[in-house]
């Protein structure tokens, strides 16, 4: 296995302005009117440094693994139309809540062929009708074996879908490629004959989870 490496420490950069924040003003309410009144304003700066934690993680080596590309808890596998890419596929949903990291990694090694950002509403995440109603980034990813469809979805109360990649990017499988603040959802549509190894209600960690494996393509 190899580690992910990341330009920076643990906490996620996008972070940084929320915590700081938070820690200045706890220190000065502290200091003006007591713990008393601070404590709220330290419990909501944990919370955010919990949310905002981005560890590296070990990469499973093999051509073949699609990786999980977020934490979090499958909500759907079945068959789908994926409508960025208009063809048939299987599509594997990964839930995150605001307890679980929330950086996107990407599934697999590959180019970015495309980016489409569709606008939308904000209705939980948890529910299929997220795929097509909310607010959504798609990267279509292409590779030798395959090309697949990464969706960031927006959720409930997450307001800020940040994608850092362009096309012709590469990618390596685990490489941070974006962030979807306060709770979402990920959505990777793979071809029908993929072998899926994961279930409805299985708990994930990005990079580390396998989805699914390419299917064997004969010599």
């Amino acid at each position: 296995m190899e580690t992910t490496q990341y330009p920076h420490p643990l906490i996620a950069r996008e972070g940084w302005p929320y915590l700081f924040g938070l820690l200045l003003v706890a220190l000065l309410v502290q200091f003006w009117l007591g713990l008393l009144w601070a404590w709220p304003v330290w419990i909501l700066a944990l919370f955010v440094l919990q949310f905002f934690r981005d560890p590296p993680r070990q990469i499973p080596l093999g051509e073949r693994l699609i990786l999980s590309p977020a934490d979090g808890r499958i909500v759907a596998v079945a068959p789908a139309n994926d409508p960025w890419q208009q063809r048939s596929s299987i599509k594997i949903s990964v839930f995150m809540n605001v307890f679980n990291v929330h950086s996107n990694r990407s599934p697999v090694n590959g180019t970015v062929r495309e980016i489409r950002y569709h606008p939308g509403a904000f209705v939980n995440a948890d529910l299929d009708k997220a795929s097509e109603s909310n607010e959504r980034n798609a990267v279509i990813i292409d590779t030798p074996q395959g090309s697949l469809t990464s969706v960031q979805v927006a959720g409930l109360i997450a307001r800020r879908i940040l994608c850092y990649v362009v096309p012709q990017d590469k990618l390596t499988a685990g490489q941070r490629y974006g962030f979807i603040r306060f709770g979402s959802r990920v959505d990777v549509y793979v071809p029908p004959e993929t072998r899926i190894l994961v279930a409805i209600g299985d708990r994930v960690k990005a990079t580390t989870t396998v989805l699914a494996q390419w299917h064997e393509q004969e010599r």
